[in-house]
């Protein structure tokens, strides 16, 4: 609104100035041809004392623009969605349903976050459970409590009854990021759940991408805080690896953050249930990346829900939980846009030895750096996942944490890249 009047004030006093100018010099009759030293005398006072209104009309002008300059420069209380510095504003949206531990993740969100202003925390609740609501009001204003008003049964027929619970899940995610987006207006927000341990760390990752264009948004399908790939905690030696950040063709979920304009592409076909399989399809990824770390700023910590414990036995909770801190606010990033990252990446994985399953299980190597494996269908994958303890699934083509088909991993303190030939056609979604 001050630029617009700014803009507005110079264009008036132009206006101004060149009216003057006209009316001086332009609009003066022509002398006659007869020489008259008097009324040219009279003309010539005239103009003099025009000039000195015109000078003073200027003195007050400058002194105006002065005085603009200065409240442009000010702060403005008006943040329009930013704090004073241009930190972004990034809304905490926490799902929870019938779980009085909904405690243990808002107490880890209240103590990590920098800002209460900077990171407003809004938890959504489905379920109605009395003792669940009674939890989340006595934090009072360090939250915002939102309640899914449709609490109507879903009618289902045959298997799908089995499945009512992933149905209640969609409805409640579609219904909340429209309440967050479109009634609170906010304009990024991260996802949380229920059963999360974050690492303090965490909202600085975010903040490096809501408002960076370091690594090219418009390619960025989402920003996420998981390493799901379920590797032993024991194959994350030093602190090196901490800082590294990744981009993967997989949507992480379990801790990740995207934007109301990303929101505006799928609320209109937002699904019934299944609402990570779906969003993870090639129709809605369009062939766009999510930042991931190399270890995880998140786990579960449980293994209750309506997945009954789904890969947690197995994999999950096996997760390393990041325990470094990493400024990746003064961090240059620009090596994750999207070219710079797929030259070096591609570069690196293809460019180190390749050996077999057998070699490296038995560690008979004559190389201590990176090295690729390389599987050429669902079955082979699935077989060298198995014996390196990663999950093994695919969804619609893509495995967990893979770029372009790598999934790149640490293995008796080794890089191993799992990797599809160097002549790779892209995604077989009927790997599923």
């Amino acid at each position: 609104m001050r630029k617009r009047n700014f803009v507005l004030f110079v264009s008036l006093a132009l206006i101004t100035w060149a009216g003057v100018t006209y009316h001086l010099f332009l609009q003066r009759p022509l002398a006659s041809k007869a020489f008259r030293p008097g009324k040219l005398q009279s003309q010539l006072e005239q103009l003099e004392q025009k000039l000195q209104e015109q000078v003073r009309a200027n003195a007050e002008l400058l002194g105006n623009l002065r005085d603009l300059k200065k409240q442009l420069s000010e702060p403005s209380n008006d943040t329009g969605g930013r704090q004073s510095g241009d930190k972004p504003v990034i809304a905490v949206l926490l799902f929870a349903c019938n779980r009085v531990t909904v405690k243990r993740p808002i107490d880890q969100l209240i103590q990590y976050r920098p800002s209460k202003e900077q990171f407003p925390i809004i938890v959504s609740q489905d379920c109605n459970h009395a003792m669940t609501t009674n939890v989340i009001k006595a934090y009072g204003n360090e939250l915002t409590l939102i309640r899914q008003p449709d609490q109507s049964d879903i009618p289902l027929v045959g298997k799908e009854k089995k499945f009512k619970g992933y149905y209640k899940i969609a409805r409640h995610y579609g219904w909340a990021l429209n309440k967050t987006f479109h009634d609170l207006m906010y304009d990024t927000v991260i996802i949380v759940e229920v059963s999360l341990q974050l690492f303090y760390e965490s909202s600085h990752v975010f903040s490096v991408f809501s408002n960076s264009n370091q690594t090219n948004s418009h390619n960025l399908w989402c920003v996420g805080l998981h390493r799901n790939i379920g590797n032993d905690p024991r194959d994350f030696r030093g602190d090196l690896i901490s800082e590294h950040l990744h981009r993967s063709d997989f949507f992480p979920g379990l801790g990740w953050m995207l934007t109301k304009d990303l929101w505006l592409e799928l609320h209109t076909k937002w699904p019934k249930s299944f609402w990570d399989d779906w969003i993870r399809q090639p129709e809605q990824r369009r062939d766009r990346a999510c930042i991931r770390p190399e270890v995880s700023r998140t786990k579960t910590f449980g293994k209750i829900g309506v997945s009954n414990g789904l890969f947690f036995e197995k994999h999950l909770k096996f997760i390393q939980l990041n325990k470094k801190f990493v400024p990746f606010l003064s961090k240059d990033l620009s090596h994750l846009k999207k070219d710079n990252y797929d030259v070096a990446f591609v570069k690196e994985v293809y460019g180190c030895p390749s050996v077999t399953l057998t070699q490296l299980l038995k560690g008979n190597l004559d190389t201590k750096g990176p090295v690729r494996v390389t599987y050429n269908s669902k079955e082979l994958f699935k077989n060298i996942a198995k014996k390196l303890a990663i999950m093994d699934d695919f969804k619609s083509g893509v495995p967990r944490t893979g770029y372009r088909g790598v999934v790149s991993m640490m293995f008796k303190g080794r890089r191993v890249y799992v990797a599809p030939p160097a002549d790779w056609k892209g995604y077989n979604k009927s790997w599923s």
